[in-house]
């Protein structure tokens, strides 16, 4: 595959409407073991660290939502042992319709047998693969769209404050600079409880991503300004690890791995 580059402006969400193509992306960054996939050390990485944040932490409750899921479900593996409700939720509609099909065991769908088998491994309960596959599938309530940039980003859908918010490998790619970085996570801190938890996943460094010959632009971030958008947005950081690891410039040009747990601040009290 020749190099790629960054694309000349900012990809718009109609861009991916259009142009994504969650089939390939999956296959690129998915395929567990495919000799091919550079994606299987990120996706290693970010799936331990996953399991760390949700299996072996304080990590729980209620309801989670997952703020632009993408086509993908391997976020949710070690969450749904930790929450009753998922909601899950991305602006680009065939992205939906793939976790549609995987929910519904629908012809075509991506196999995640190999990353589930994975997970289960880390937890210590390989064996109980296919009930964790059907534990998650009845575990998700809803797939809804999402707009970050919204203040209320799963408008004209209004819920309940929930437990948890989860993100990974979404504000990044979401959003065109810092200030709508900063915003964004802002609209999403209105969708968890005081006292809940945001879990994070985010890269580093990028400035691009491919799928399909396409080139889909990223939010060039440092740790610092990750930091420093979580606690303006009202949130105590109770953990945070960056993790040098450098994609090959074929597919995207990131430096590093962030991985955070916060805790949303509750109200000020009364003077």
């Amino acid at each position: 595959m020749c190099k790629m580059e960054a694309p000349a402006s900012f990809t718009e969400g109609e861009v991916y409407q259009m142009d994504f193509n969650p089939g390939v992306y999956l296959e690129t960054y998915y395929s567990l073991g495919a000799s091919h996939c550079k994606g299987n050390k990120i996706l290693t990485l970010n799936l331990r660290s996953l399991c760390e944040m949700f299996a072996f932490s304080d990590v729980k409750g209620d309801t989670l939502i997952d703020i632009g899921s993408g086509p993908t479900i391997y976020q949710l593996l070690s969450a749904c042992e930790k929450f009753n409700e998922i909601i899950v939720s991305d602006y680009a509609d065939r992205n939906r319709q793939e976790l549609e099909k995987w929910l519904k065991k629908e012809p075509g769908a991506f196999d995640w047998t190999p990353v589930v088998k994975y997970v289960c491994e880390l937890e210590g309960q390989r064996e109980k693969w296919a009930e964790k596959e059907e534990k998650l599938r009845k575990k998700v309530k809803q797939v809804l769209k999402c707009d970050v940039r919204k203040p209320n980003p799963l408008a004209p859908v209004t819920l309940p404050a929930a437990d948890c918010l989860l993100s990974t490998l979404c504000l990044e790619a979401a959003c065109k600079d810092l200030g709508t970085f900063r915003a964004a996570l802002k609209n999403i801190s209105s969708l968890v409880k005081p006292g809940g938890h945001l879990v994070m996943v985010t890269v580093l460094k990028e400035t691009y991503y491919v799928v399909d010959q396409h080139s889909f632009s990223c939010l060039y971030l440092d740790q610092e300004s990750v930091e420093e958008a979580i606690k303006d947005a009202g949130f105590d950081i109770k953990f945070i690890k960056e993790i040098q690891e450098h994609s090959p410039n074929t597919f995207s040009d990131f430096g590093a791995l962030l991985h955070v747990v916060a805790c949303k601040r509750g109200p000020k009290p009364a003077q």
